[in-house]
């Protein structure tokens, strides 16, 4: 799927977003921002920016304030969502791949509530690809190959989100990274 917004909602510059299904256990988008890559990734891994980056409304606050710097780091999000049996709760996040400054990706799971961390097997990534010295690809995936049989049988449903949430998410860094002038652009 092809998604094409032809301006950003402020009246700036026609802005492309692709949506691909790479598979069937992978989904991603993609978008041309006009800020360079290191904005972009400064932006990625400071946690307190992913609720106004998430496309759902679901992550409301990064628990953990300090900027995402080595694989294996944890980090936490208070969330809401309609449909959890408890509407408000807790993700654990592991960072898995940190490559300044062309890539982030991140296991999602759940404290046990006995010291243990669980992670259900899917992960978000961003890949930045500098495009020249103020233009960069933004590819969003989420991936839930990885998820075992057990987490499966809880009867989560992959991806748990609509197909426009990538495409969102995306919009929303846009908006956060490409500097707004006076006129409002």
């Amino acid at each position: 799927m092809r998604l094409t917004t032809t301006n950003d909602p402020d009246g700036g510059a026609p802005r492309e977003m692709n949506v691909h299904a790479v598979d069937r256990e992978t989904v991603n988008a993609t978008v041309t921002v006009a800020v360079p890559a290191a904005r972009v990734f400064a932006i990625l891994t400071d946690p307190t920016t992913h609720p106004a980056i998430d496309g759902t409304g679901w992550v409301q606050k990064s628990v953990d304030q300090a900027p995402l710097t080595e694989v294996g780091q944890i980090f936490r999000m208070d969330m809401y969502h309609g449909d959890h049996p408890a509407g408000e709760y807790q993700v654990v996040n592991k960072v898995e791949v940190l490559d300044p400054p062309r890539a982030v990706g991140w296991l999602t799971g759940q404290d046990k509530g006995d010291g243990r961390l669980e992670f259900g097997g899917w992960i978000w990534r961003y890949d930045l690809r500098p495009l020249g010295p103020s233009e960069t690809e933004v590819t969003l995936t989420y991936d839930w190959s990885a998820v075992p049989r057990f987490v499966r049988e809880r009867g989560i449903r992959f991806p748990p989100f609509g197909p426009g949430h990538l495409a969102d998410s995306l919009h929303h860094l846009a908006e956060l990274a490409e500097p707004r002038s006076a006129t409002g652009r």
